[in-house]
Order: C-alpha cells, then structure tokens, then sequence
C-alpha cells in the first residue's frame, strides 16, 4: 500500500508543476477529501510546504546527480526526486524509509523503470549527507549560499537587501519566509473578545480586531462561517485600518477600494467606517468582484463595481478616501505561497511596478482635493514600493504623509515616510504602505 501522506505531497508537487495551483488552495482540499488523521496531515504539509520551498537547493543537488538536464526528466520523476531530497536533506526520516517509499510512489506513479532511476539517485543524494553537507559540497558562497541555505531565488536574497537597507537583518527576514504561518482572524462585526472566547486564540499585538490562532480549522468556527469573522493577516488588517486612520481635511463621505478582489480589506473597511460613509469597492475581474460582494453581502451602502480603476469608472475627485492594494509580485506572503518564489521572475517586476503606477495615477484622479491614498502592496521589493511611490510624488499636486505616527503601537515599521511590515519583525506578511494626499 502506498504511503498515503507522502502520495499526497506528490499530489500537490505535481499539480503546482503541472497545473500552475496554488499550494495553500489545494492541500486543505486534499487533507479533507482523504482524511488523513493529525499526524499524518501534518507531515504531508511539512513535506509538500518544504519542497516547494526548497526547490531550488534540490534541484542544485539533483543537478550533479542526474545525466542529463533536469528540464529533459518527465516532469513526475522530477517532483518525486525533489520529494525524495527533500526527506533525506531536511527531514529527520531515515534513508531507506526515505528512499524505498519514493521508489515504491514511482514504481506506481511512473512505472519500474523511472523507479531504478530514483533508487540510484536518491542513494547519492543519502550518501552526501544533510542540508549543511551539501551546502559545503556544492561550494556556493556569498548570496548564492545565502540563497540555497534559505530556500530563494539569489535575485529575492538583492531584493531583500534593498528593501532593508542592509545585512543586518537579512538572513532572518529570509529565514521567516520559511517558517508555517499562525492563521490571523479578524473581528469584523463582533468584538474582538468574543472571537477570542470563540476560537481559543490570542489577541493580535498590532491590529484591535486581529486574534492569532496557534493551529486549527477556522472554517469550524460559526462566526467565520457566518461573516462576522474572516481569515485575515494582521498586515493586511493595517493596511486598511492605514486609510480609515490617515488625517482628513474637510468631509468624510465617500471611501474607495479600488482593486478589492477578494474583499478581505473592503469587509473591514465597511466595518468600521463612521456612519455615513459610503464605501465603493471595485476589481477587474468579475469573479473577484463577486467575491468583494459576498464579504458586504450585510453591510449597508457599499456598492461593487466589476472595473478596472485605470479607466475611471467614476467621476475624478469623487472620493474621499481611496484605498490601493495593488496587484504585485506577492512576495511579501511567501510564507503562505511557498511555490510563488520560483514562480516568480525578476522580469515579472517591471511590468508590475508599471501598471502600480497607472493605478496610482488613477487613485489620485479618483481622490478630491485634500483627500488621502493608501497605496499598498504585498511585497517590500522597492521597484513596487518606494519606487512608485516616489513617482507619484514628484507630481506638484502630491504630498507624502508619514506612516509609523498612525501605528505608534507597531515598532519597526517605519520605511523613511513609508511603513514595512516583515515577517521576522511583526509576524505579518511584508506588507508595504504609503499615504498620499492630493493637495490641489
């Protein structure tokens, strides 16, 4: 009989290789489907999560150990070698439970033949010892051994240093991208006190609707299932508490989120708007836009809107207040999406930073005089932050406003005018934020 936990750690391997899925979609899916008991669905996630994210260390091994180019192996063979490398580098399992239990999933996955090939291979990697071992013996130094002895891409490891300005904080800021994240709630419309009776969990030091859950099932919770409570990063949850918090000159009737999908910030923001307020939320993509409506399906004058901002689907100046979470590399939640860091390119940057910048242009038309936008994007890589903040502000109509004074509470997060949050920090994804007011 197969192993059925290491079979389903295939199974996602092969759908994120093959499928383009989403890791953290698809493993609950299958956890659930199979049932697997605690210990078993447990290991099958530390292994799925684990090669994903340490794809690029396994393929450097499996490089010197395999005759031809990793890109000529079927694709199967490959993912089960990765799976393999993975148990005998990181993991603290034997080498031939290791080993015999990948040759036993290729022998049925695959067929005998690619079986002898994964039995020989992954003999080689066992002899050449753990992590550390090989890192000594395939020789990296500098930012490539940084980059293999932390699970990213060299170019994620510059971008890093950029971002922080420095060392100090590097090798830790990468570290915390490979660490299992807690699950965030947020309290949208009940009190905090009550989610934490309900859940079990610990308030969240940084948002005043944020609780932490050490582990567990969210979706077992009534207050989830009705709406009263989301899944929800404490980063995320200020991001949004950024704009309703940003100073305002004159009235407050009107707020925006211009690319809302999924709708996570627009359920908080009409959560805890002032009375009066009227909240338009609005995305491209008419899925996610129906997804922005299922997160208001309770709340009062909001309205959803199928759009795309840079088309100004509203009259300029028609808003108060306008959020921008805009779309980005996200890799500020590699924690969550360990696939999306060899996904990802540094050529997926530009073309990124330069539709950020048409929506920002677009969120300051959509602003009247002496309003504010909150640009926000869930990577700190500055080509997509400080970069296109920086842009918009050598406009002569702009003016940056500090971020760290509205979150007093949140040490570190001060990014020059802008705010930063990491994960080695604060526990939240790397979420960027900068707040802009159009002065005239």
């Amino acid at each position: 009989m197969l192993d059925g936990a290491r079979l389903t750690a295939y199974d996602v391997l092969d759908a994120v290789s093959s499928r383009q899925a989403f890791a953290n979609l698809l493993l609950p899916q299958l956890l659930r489907e199979r049932q697997l008991d605690e210990r078993d669905a447990a290991f099958t996630t530390q292994l799925a999560y684990g090669a994903l994210r340490a794809q690029g260390t396994l393929d450097s091994i499996l490089t010197g150990l395999v005759s031809r180019p990793l890109a000529e192996l079927d694709p199967r063979v490959l993912d089960l070698l990765r799976l393999g490398t993975y148990q005998l580098i990181d993991l603290r399992v034997p080498a031939h439970a290791a080993v015999d239990t990948t040759v036993d999933l290729t022998r049925a996955i695959v067929g005998t033949g690619a079986s002898g090939l994964v039995n020989a291979v992954l003999r080689k990697v066992a002899a050449g010892g753990d992590r550390a071992a090989w890192l000594v013996a395939l020789g990296a130094e500098g930012d490539q051994r940084l980059a293999l002895a932390t699970d990213h891409p060299r170019w994620i490891v510059e971008a890093w240093r950029d971002a922080l300005g420095g060392d100090d904080e590097l090798e830790p800021a990468l570290l915390a991208d490979d660490v299992a994240p807690e699950v965030h709630l947020v309290a949208r419309r009940m009190a905090r006190e009550e989610l934490l009776d309900e859940s079990g969990g610990e308030p969240g030091p940084w948002s005043p609707y944020a609780v932490r859950l050490g582990g567990g099932d969210p979706g077992r919770l009534a207050s989830v299932r009705t709406g009263k409570a989301a899944v929800q990063d404490e980063g995320s949850q200020l991001a949004a508490l950024l704009l309703t918090r940003a100073p305002l000159e004159g009235r407050d009737a009107a707020w925006l989120d211009m690319c809302a999908g999924p709708g996570g910030k627009s359920g908080l923001l009409a959560a805890t708007r002032p009375d009066g307020v009227r909240l338009v939320a609005a995305d491209r993509a008419p899925h996610r836009a129906d997804l922005v409506r299922q997160a208001l399906r309770d709340e009062e004058d909001t309205e959803v809107l199928a759009a795309d901002g840079r088309q100004l689907p509203w009259e300029p100046g028609s808003f108060d207040r306008v959020l921008l979470d805009a779309p980005c590399t996200g890799l500020g939640a590699l924690r969550r999406r360990p696939e999306v860091r060899w996904r990802r390119t540094a050529d997926d940057v530009e073309p990124l930073a330069e539709l950020q910048t048409q929506l920002l242009d677009s969120a300051l038309q959509s602003v009247r005089v002496g309003g504010v936008v909150a640009y926000v994007t869930c990577s700190p890589h500055t080509a997509e932050t400080v970069d296109v903040v920086d842009a918009a502000a050598r406009r002569d109509d702009v003016e940056v406003l500090p971020v760290a004074p509205l979150f007093p509470d949140v040490p570190g997060v001060a990014r020059g005018d802008h705010g930063q949050l990491w994960p080695h920090r604060h526990g939240t994804d790397a979420m960027f934020m900068a707040l802009l007011r159009r002065t005239r």
